[in-house]
């Protein structure tokens, strides 16, 4: 008969307070408690008896750990820690912790029994020697290496780990970054979070009842909420490591995951203009008389941007220009400028071993093991990189980064037929941890745009970082980066699906969010996720009804940006002035510039307040359950209820016409408020579902009663609009709105040169009011008022 090993036991023996940390010893192992304020809570579980600093430094602003705001008390059957706005329980014969607000409610609880786990393994080191075997796989991100065989050497012992929880029967869960399946509450589903093209894995989870989880790894993960359990596991940390994060509503719980992992950086004006770009445009003389066309049709425009190969040949990430194609890149932006229109300029974290700059990283030694990728991770690999980007680009007059491929790893896109989602983590953590720390993995995005930030900002402070990345991670946001969804093709149902994608993104707590409008691939091709509907392009009426509907929505992110290949994208590829679909383009792209005032105030707030632009209904409407479940619509800001088309109404994909579809949309309006049809001013009572007009020309967007809406007269660009503002209060309540305005560019703003004007609406009155307080300079013009309602 076996003879019973039994576990090590729980139960807490000792408790103490040593420095700004609450200590509990079990048999088992050691858990570390660390208040960070009054609402964040660090919890660390460790078997080995230490915790290595490391882990966690480069998420986090570790200066907050500690303080007197804070209380603990041994019980006879728990300790008790109390932070004023929090109160833990941490069992004694378990450890498991529940966290409850002052008043005794629940928020979370960890299982009742063995909550936190740790593995231990082995971590190795690729050996590159000629031992090393190397494939070479060709993607759409470039020629990609990869280790097939190598020696390995040990690193170090690293641990999986694993936190068991207990949720609310009907709570609802959001965020981890973003995914593409279209998943709304994340309950009882299963997240891989790792990189991909389509995926950014962001390790903050968000509840509907007030609270966030933030782990503080930087390797793969998975959340698990099914009959296998419970869980959040990391790939391979030092130990388990989480931070929990409560408010009085979701936007306190991003507030403090910014106060955690830093400020989200202010870009300038023109990025909330309308960006083109397209795969690609391939010479100077294409993008000036782009600009030029752009402005003799009278649309307006910010941001021209040039795909891959503006190198020579095949010199696949080199980081300079074609002599040929742009023989006086200078000039060529000078020439842009002079239209007022900005340059953006895709780079990428891989370079063909033909080009000077793989040569130069070779030399240095600055290469992942096997590679073509530069070492992101290492300070002087990240300030090479910047160097070669000033020399061949930057110093040319170069506004804004593209950084392409910032997840380098990515084996799903060498695979003719599409992995299944645990297939694809698995092959993620093999490929990856064979040239990279896998305790780092997931975090190469948010090293490749620190290279950028802190490269820029020490040749100027003139001009804003503004870096449109295809990966992040928990912090990228103070790097000045704007994420985008990936390649993505053209479907009815994967526009409904980015909606909910860029929702999730948001609640993780980055701020700013945008997708190729109109889709990436457009037709089908032969790999997997070249997977479009519309082998006719621009030419096919449905594929032309889809993109003006995904470009309505585009006009309601963050950032307003088309792009894609298979087909041109400028607006006069869809018709001329006078065809629907023409003036429809150019009536979502007024529209935007109508908002500027509205927009960059809302940028202004996620700076200043740590705000949240693009708000899943949870946000503002916590305690209406319908709320809750809706996935197709969301707050723009605090005042527009955005609700996209995403259905065709007019044309099937072929161009077959659709006689007898509804030309409208049902739309649910959240309760406890009135709402105003932003186009026909019609109210309505909140609480209820209508049938919403939905004509090809818009798609319906609501204002909140009490709103104050300041808009303007739509320029030519960003830089070329009228002084005077007009308020736009809609009745039904109080209200009040903050007009934030600086010089649109540089870092100014972060020395105070900024001006807010505070608005108010009185209801009672009908009166609109304000206040200017800050930098008066920097006050654009005089208001107008306008009461709707």
């Amino acid at each position: 008969m076996l003879e019973v090993q039994h576990r090590k036991g729980r139960k807490i023996n000792r408790v103490y307070q040593e420095g700004k940390a609450l200590y509990l010893e079990q048999e088992s192992g050691l858990i570390r408690i660390l208040p960070q304020t009054d609402r964040i809570i660090r919890v660390s579980y460790t078997e080995n008896g230490g915790f290595a600093s490391e882990q966690g430094a480069q998420l986090a602003d570790l200066s907050l750990e500690g303080g007197s705001f804070w209380s603990w008390k041994e019980e006879e059957k728990e300790i008790r820690v109390d932070t004023g706005f929090l109160r833990m329980r941490i069992a004694r014969g378990t450890g498991s912790i529940s966290y409850e607000r002052a008043d005794g409610s629940l928020l979370l609880a960890e299982r009742d029994r063995e909550s936190k786990c740790v593995e231990a393994f082995d971590s190795y080191r690729m050996v590159v020697n000629e031992n090393t075997q190397i494939e070479e796989i060709q993607t759409p991100d470039g020629i990609k290496r990869r280790i097939r065989e190598a020696d390995r050497v040990f690193d170090k012992k690293l641990y999986h780990t694993r936190l068991h929880l207990d949720f609310a029967p009907e709570e609802h869960l959001y965020g981890l970054g973003q995914a593409e399946e279209g998943v709304w509450n994340l309950r009882h589903t299963t997240q891989y979070l790792h990189q991909a093209n389509l995926k950014i894995a962001v390790p903050m989870l968000l509840s509907d009842k007030g609270y966030g989880i933030l782990l503080s790894t930087q390797s793969p993960a998975i959340f698990n909420d099914t009959q296998y359990g419970t869980y959040l596991y990391t790939e391979a940390d030092e130990y388990l490591d989480y931070y929990f994060l409560a408010g009085e509503c979701a936007d306190e719980v991003t507030g403090g995951f910014r106060l955690l992992t830093e400020k989200a950086a202010m870009l300038p004006r023109w990025a909330f203009g309308y960006i083109q770009s397209q795969e690609r445009y391939e010479s100077a003389v294409e993008l000036v008389e782009t600009a030029k066309r752009f402005r003799q049709e009278e649309i307006p425009l910010d941001a021209l941007v040039l795909d891959w190969m503006s190198w020579k040949g095949n010199l696949w990430g080199q980081k300079t220009f074609d002599g040929e194609r742009f023989p006086d890149p200078a000039d060529m932006i000078q020439k842009l400028h002079e239209q007022k229109v900005h340059f953006m300029i895709s780079i990428w974290p891989n370079m063909s071993e033909l080009s000077d700059n793989y040569q130069e990283f070779l030399e240095k030694g600055l290469l992942l093991p096997a590679s073509e990728i530069y070492d992101a991770f290492s300070e002087e690999g990240r300030r090479l990189y910047w160097e070669q980007a000033e020399r061949g680009l930057f110093r040319h007059g170069v506004d804004a980064w593209w950084c392409d491929s910032s997840e380098p790893v990515t084996p799903e896109w060498g695979r003719r037929c599409k992995p299944e989602p645990g297939e694809m983590y698995r092959e993620f953590v093999e490929a990856a941890g064979s040239c990279m720390p896998l305790q780092k993995s997931n975090a190469y995005g948010l090293y490749h745009a620190r290279a950028l930030y802190e490269g820029q900002r020490s040749c100027t402070e003139k001009k804003r970082v503004v870096n449109l990345t295809r990966n992040g991670y928990a912090g990228s946001q103070k790097y000045g980066t704007i994420l985008w969804s990936g390649d993505i093709y053209a479907s009815w149902d994967t526009l409904k699906k980015q909606i909910a994608a860029g929702l999730h993104f948001c609640a993780s707590g980055l701020p700013y969010w945008t997708l190729d409008i109109g889709a990436f691939f457009v037709k089908k091709g032969e790999p997997w996720f070249w997977n479009g509907d519309y082998e006719e392009g621009c030419a096919d009426p449905g594929y032309r009804e889809l993109y003006v509907r995904w470009f309505q929505y585009g006009a309601f992110l963050p950032i307003f940006r088309s792009h894609g290949t298979d087909c041109r994208r400028e607006p006069w590829n869809f018709g001329k002035k006078g065809e629907p679909f023409y003036d429809a383009i150019l009536a979502s792209i007024h529209l935007r510039y109508r908002l500027l005032p509205y927009i960059y105030s809302l940028a202004g707030q996620v700076w200043r307040e740590d705000g949240t632009m693009m708000r899943l209904l949870a946000f503002d409407f916590p305690q209406d359950k319908r709320a809750l479940d809706i996935a197709d619509e969301y707050m723009f800001g605090p005042s527009l209820l955005v609700c996209p088309v995403t259905q065709p109404m007019y044309y099937e994909a072929g161009g077959a016409v659709l006689d007898k579809t509804e030309k409208s949309r049902e739309v649910y309006l959240p309760a406890g408020t009135s709402w105003y049809d932003l186009r026909s001013g019609k109210k309505y009572e909140g609480g209820q579902t209508i049938t919403a007009a939905a004509d090809l020309d818009s798609i319906p967007v609501f204002v909140k009663a009490g709103s104050i809406l300041p808009l303007a007269k739509p320029g030519s660009s960003t830089a070329d609009m009228q002084e005077e503002i007009l308020l736009q209060a809609y009745a039904g309540a109080d209200g009040s709105f903050t007009l934030y305005e600086d010089a649109g560019d540089g870092y100014g703003y972060e020395k105070g040169e900024y001006c807010v004007t505070q608005i108010t609406y009185c209801d009672k009155e009908r009166k609109v009011e304000w206040k200017t307080e800050g930098r008066t300079e920097f006050r654009r013009g005089e208001f107008r008022v306008e009461i709707v309602g």
